[in-house]
């Protein structure tokens, strides 16, 4: 039986947005990514705003889960995906928050998920486009089914910017706190976890006002959160 040639377009198509990222993250199973997309373009900006200049640069320093203190993953679940360890990758209950205040004309943080933004982070570019979100929702199943949640949580913790030009962990733990990610007490690790809805306006170690009251609501809310996919 042949395909329509439009069915073979399409086939193609697929083939060819999913095989090099399919290989990246067969890669990354165990190699850490040197640098991302977001990495590089976040640098050219703050390079060209100063406005927002970035106080180092561009700081990353890549630990193995086991250099990173548990408190840190747990209060990122409490913080950004309560469901992390149950769910395949999306949270249908948070995209249909999202749309209501979307649609009721509120401005909040979407649905996404921390394999999603993990998605992002690793592979995709910052903004807000259509391409983009197709592209996050491609990678996300790929990433549950090849990485697994404790791969996924050990790439997210080491990429992710925790103040202009301080990406992941390591780094965050040295520069606000001035030790290692290892280190990290349950405090910091809240202070870290809160201000990931905006880490270039808000700061872990100089925190405001609205940074404390979530601390203090992400560090009351850890111990309803499942972390036992992350293991030990």
């Amino acid at each position: 039986m042949r395909l329509h040639p439009n069915w073979r377009l399409l086939a193609i198509l697929i083939a060819v947005l999913t095989a090099p990222p399919l290989i990246a993250i067969l890669i990354m199973t165990q190699v850490p990514p040197v640098a991302t997309p977001l990495m590089v373009l976040r640098t050219l900006g703050y390079q060209a705003d100063k406005r927002t200049p970035a106080p180092h640069g561009w700081s990353y320093h890549w630990v193995p889960m086991t250099k990173i203190a548990p408190s840190l993953a747990h209060a990122v679940i409490a913080a950004e995906d309560t469901t992390f360890c149950t769910h395949n990758g999306f949270d249908a209950e948070a995209y249909n928050h999202a749309w209501e205040n979307y649609r009721d004309g509120i401005i909040a943080r979407g649905g996404s998920t921390i394999t999603q933004q993990a998605a992002k982070n690793v592979f995709l570019w910052p903004g807000r486009s259509i391409v983009r979100k197709g592209m996050e929702t491609l990678l996300t199943p790929m990433l549950e089914l090849i990485w697994g949640k404790r791969r996924i949580m050990e790439v997210y913790l080491n990429v992710v910017e925790w103040a202009p030009g301080v990406y992941g962990a390591e780094a965050a733990a040295r520069y606000h706190f001035h030790h290692s990610a290892a280190e990290l007490t349950p405090r910091e690790s809240a202070l870290l976890a809160a201000v990931l809805p905006n880490p270039r306006h808000w700061s872990a170690s100089r925190p405001g006002t609205y940074v404390i009251n979530r601390t203090g609501i992400i560090t009351a809310r850890e111990s309803e959160v499942a972390t036992s996919c992350l293991g030990r």
